[in-house]
């Protein structure tokens, strides 16, 4: 090989990955989590990779055990039951859940555990959302919410997976 033909390959192969890079390069989202008191109880750190959201949760201050977590319509976090975030973040008209036959919302994702003492730290995945331009954006009309809810989604039942009241709330937005 010429010492012209490495250069060559060498300076494509390295436009190829910053065009790469460029193309997958997304700063990260953080979004503040807050009680229905208006009380922040912690983080959530939106990522894009691999075609999914990922949801890093850095919380504390909830009742132990299983939690609904969902991507919601409507960027508006108003206590104390945040229901200016409306429904779940929808637009192709799906049943709710992981397991219905016909759905699931793209807000909808897997429950997340809070540990005996209050808190959950761990990462959960967003795979019907992106951070992309689209409907299914979390950034689609500007803003969604990210709710937290007071039980565990069943991945079924319609519209909301029986998880209960939303207990915390935060704005995702660029």
């Amino acid at each position: 090989m010429t010492r012209a033909m490495q250069w060559g390959t060498t300076t494509m192969g390295a436009v190829l990955v910053a065009g790469m890079a460029t193309l997958s390069a997304q700063a990260p989202v953080k979004v503040e989590m807050k009680d229905g008191q208006g009380q922040s109880i912690g983080t959530a750190t939106l990522s894009s990779s691999m075609g999914a959201v990922h949801i890093q949760l850095d919380l504390k201050g909830l009742k132990p055990g299983e939690h609904g977590l969902h991507v919601h319509a409507v960027g508006k976090c108003e206590g104390p039951g945040f229901t200016t975030a409306g429904g779940h973040l929808n637009p192709a008209g799906k049943k709710h859940g992981l397991q219905s036959a016909d759905g699931p919302h793209a807000g909808d994702m897997e429950n997340f555990t809070v540990a005996a003492d209050g808190t959950a730290k761990g990462m959960v995945m967003a795979k019907g959302v992106s951070f992309g331009t689209d409907a299914n954006s979390v950034f689609a009309n500007g803003a969604t919410a990210l709710v937290v809810h007071a039980g565990p989604d069943d991945g079924k039942t319609d519209p909301s997976g029986g998880s209960g009241d939303r207990i915390a709330c935060g704005v995702i937005t660029k």
